[in-house]
This record gives C-alpha cells, sequence and structure tokens, in this order.
C-alpha cells in the first residue's frame, strides 16, 4: 500500500474524522490503485491511461462498483458506506446524479476508511475486486 506519510496510529483517531475525510483519503487511494493497475495491466500511452482511468474513477462507475461489491462487505463495512453516503457534502455532482455521487461517496469512505486504519489485506481483496 502507499505509505509516503504515517497513518494514524489508531482505528480510534481515524474514528474521529469526518466521513468526507475518509472519502477524500480514498478518492486519492483508489486512483492510484487504477492508475497502477492499467499501468500494470495495459501498455497504454499516458493520455489513453488517464481516459481509460476516468472510466473507473467518475462517481457513476464508482456507484456502480459499490454495488458490485456490496454483498461482499461486512456489516462494519456496509455501516462506514452508509455514513460516507449520508454525510453531508454541498458539493452538486457536475456529471452524476445526486444518488450516484451521495454513493461514490460512501465507496471512497470506505475505501479511505481501510486505508487510514491499516487494513491492508482487506483493503487490497475490495480493491481487487473492483477491477474483475
Amino acid at each position: 500500500m502507499i505509505e509516503l506519510i504515517n497513518r494514524p496510529e489508531n482505528e480510534m483517531e481515524v474514528n474521529t474524522m469526518s466521513p468526507l475525510t475518509w472519502a477524500y483519503v480514498g478518492d486519492s487511494v483508489y486512483e492510484v490503485y487504477i492508475r497502477m493497475y492499467l499501468v500494470k495491466n495495459t501498455n497504454m500511452k499516458p493520455h489513453k491511461l488517464h481516459i481509460e482511468a476516468t472510466k473507473y474513477v467518475k462517481a457513476k462507475a464508482q456507484a456502480e462498483t459499490l454495488k458490485k461489491i456490496e454483498n461482499d462487505l461486512t456489516e462494519k463495512e456496509k455501516e462506514i458506506v452508509k455514513r460516507g453516503r449520508n454525510a453531508e457534502n454541498h458539493h452538486l455532482p457536475k456529471n452524476a446524479t445526486v444518488q450516484e455521487y451521495m454513493h461514490s461517496t460512501g465507496f471512497e469512505a470506505l475505501i479511505g476508511y481501510l486505508y487510514l486504519t491499516k487494513q491492508d489485506e482487506r483493503l487490497r481483496k475490495i480493491l481487487d475486486k473492483c477491477v474483475e
């Protein structure tokens, strides 16, 4: 996993963060994962890599990905998604419905939470499922 700076020391510290903070981190983690997945599994040039990565990381795609993996999530993970989805966000989506945007925020919150709580093995399983 990406470890450029120290992550929080314990889960309690992460639990005090806003679900939108988890989503902020999760957005970055997911994008790096997708970019590296494409670099390792394709032979595209950078511009094509960007276009392809966008297909995975846009709100609509993340909402669909969440639906795909939802049955594999634990109750705690579903609760994290729900907290992210229901977090009050005053950002209006540009290329997605409000519902897609809310679900993508829930997805990003899950990815961020798992990363911040150092649940790297579980995070890897979920990320790998996302590209199956």
